[in-house]
């Protein structure tokens, strides 16, 4: 009897020391995880922040009316705001408010040179595939990953140009293990960092419904009514707005669509990548 308690007791506490272990492991893991993430999600800030520095010199000295004084202040509170997220972050999940400012500000920041140029305000389109920091998409191009199916993917004037000349896009690439591979390769762990640049495009029409299936499997964006709205202003000059009506996890976000409960699903595949 006793040596049989003893047996129990001793296999007791080897299946408590092997679940710490593997809660040690699961918390290692997730840390190694946020580390990469934030990595990356740092990069695109100082990016951007650079990309502002550029802008101020291009606008010095120039008069600029509201209309263009709004959408630069716009601009630099979207740099403040995915600093100050950046600084808050403490799971993978946080990074999303990040990328959701930055990809605000990047068009607030492309307003403001369309309209010192005396140019039509662009439409509000989603940011590059290739690489969400390029700021938003030109054009829509055809593309294949290795292996893939050719799909319409919205890309900036550059990636076009070098899509049509048969050359390789710029991919933004982050770190998998001991290599760097497209970041829609990277595992759902970037997911958040992802919804933040594309979260609001993805019923939008605007976006192919594919987007990164294997990665963001099981990402809960937040699901997704309607359409996108125009939200922005238009090309006479008047100030955009960026509440028309819509709805984006608690807080406007461009007329026309309200994003409540719900997940991404019933998308599309993309070459095997999955369904988003």
């Amino acid at each position: 009897m006793e040596l049989l308690l003893l047996l129990m007791l001793g296999a007791g506490a080897a299946v408590a020391v092997s679940s710490a272990r593997a809660r040690r492991q699961q918390a290692e893991l997730a840390a190694v995880e946020l580390a990469k993430v934030k990595a990356v999600t740092e990069e695109d800030v100082t990016r951007f922040g650079e990309e502002l520095q550029r802008l101020d010199v291009d606008v010095t000295g120039r008069v600029l009316d509201e209309a263009t004084r709004q959408d630069y202040q716009r601009a630099l509170d979207a740099y403040e705001g995915a600093k100050s997220a950046l600084d808050a972050v403490q799971e993978p999940a946080e990074v999303r408010g990040v990328t959701e400012a930055l990809e605000d500000g990047r068009y607030a920041m492309t307003c403001v040179r369309a309209r010192v140029a005396g140019q039509p305000l662009p439409v509000r389109r989603p940011p590059c595939f290739f690489n969400p920091a390029h700021g938003p998409s030109a054009e829509d191009v055809e593309w294949a990953p290795a292996g893939g199916a050719l799909r319409r993917v919205p890309v900036c004037a550059a990636d076009a140009e070098r899509v049509h000349a048969g050359a390789e896009p710029d991919v933004r690439k982050v770190l998998v293990g001991a290599q760097r591979r497209p970041y829609w390769e990277a595992g759902p762990a970037y997911s958040p960092w992802v919804g933040g640049y594309f979260g609001g495009y993805a019923m939008s029409g605007l976006l192919p419904g594919f987007l990164l299936g294997s990665m963001l499997t099981g990402w809960d964006g937040g699901g997704y009514d309607a359409g996108y709205g125009d939200g922005y202003g238009d090309a006479a000059g008047e100030a955009g707005d960026y509440s028309d009506g819509g709805d984006y996890s608690g807080g406007d976000y461009s007329g026309g669509s309200d994003l409540g409960g719900g997940d991404f699903s019933g998308g599309s595949d993309f070459g095997g990548f999955g369904d988003f």
